[in-house]
């Protein structure tokens, strides 16, 4: 029997964690949501579109192993849970676009108590509750609210309760501009403690980046290889550090060189993925 929650979780099908590259930025990211959830503060996570926030979240989190692991608990009492579930204290829910502050009341309180009776259970399934059992959101240390934009002062100011009421650290993820709309909300942005602006990738971060991806197909990203030199100029120059647009451009690549049978990264390669691509303005 499906469960209420199985359409609130996303699970996000086809972002598998283990392609996920750990770079300064998300380093930065880690330790902001450490102090947060540490603290119990409000944080605000802002930045451009596709430099990689929500993929830190999720990483953070493990949401792409117990965001699954949630609604696939109802239906499979007797499995085992993902190792993850042995450490975990944060929550990440993503609100609707269309999302009203009476179902925020139901939601993020639904998602908590589910959250938190997973965890207990998969500590100690013989002596704790199991997971259908939902009344209390005592394993919930930290609740990160992705697509904070989306939300309507009615829905800030219940977050803001919701925070009041619980023992939790919470941080927005938006894009720029967020922290500035907070300001509007005195209550609510005077429980602000931490702010963090994620960048896109220096230059530095960017070739770890691409020497993670040239690995994958199997290559040697090599400092003084002029043509490599050359490629990883014009991925530099089209993506301009932007974590979204590096993975969307080398998905092309990787076709590239399937199609033409092709073994080296060249520019003429980097430019021809570039043009099947649509690419907005960040």
């Amino acid at each position: 029997m499906p469960h209420p929650l199985d359409d609130l979780i996303d699970t996000a099908p086809g972002r598998p964690d283990l392609d996920f590259v750990i770079t300064k930025q998300h380093r930065r990211f880690a330790e902001f949501a450490d102090a947060c959830r540490r603290e119990r503060y409000i944080g605000v996570c802002y930045g451009p579109p596709g430099v990689g926030k929500t993929l830190s979240a999720r990483h953070y989190t493990h949401w792409d192993q117990i965001g699954d692991w949630l609604t696939r608990s109802w239906t499979e009492p007797g499995a085992a849970g993902p190792d993850v579930l042995a450490n975990a204290s944060t929550v990440l829910w993503t609100p609707t676009v269309t999302v009203t502050p009476r179902q925020l009341d139901q939601q993020v309180p639904m998602l908590c108590r589910r959250f938190s009776a997973v965890v207990e259970h998969h500590r100690d399934p013989h002596g704790g509750r199991p997971p259908q059992f939902a009344s209390g959101m005592w394993n919930v240390e930290l609740l990160i609210v992705d697509e904070a934009d989306r939300l309507k002062p009615a829905g800030l100011e219940q977050l803001r309760d919701y925070f009041d009421r619980h023992p939790i650290g919470l941080i927005l993820i938006g894009m720029p501009g967020l922290e500035k709309r907070l300001a509007r909300y005195p209550q609510l942005y005077s429980r602000v403690g931490f702010a963090h602006r994620y960048e896109p990738l220096s230059a530095d971060e960017l070739r770890f980046v691409l020497t993670h991806h040239w690995q994958r197909l199997g290559l040697t990203l090599t400092a003084d290889d002029f043509t490599d030199s050359e490629a990883v100029a014009a991925v530099a120059r089209i993506t301009n550090g932007n974590f979204r647009l590096v993975q969307r451009l080398f998905a092309q690549i990787t076709r590239i060189l399937d199609i033409n049978q092709l073994t080296t990264v060249t520019s003429e390669v980097v430019q021809s993925a570039r043009d099947a691509l649509v690419i907005g303005q960040p």
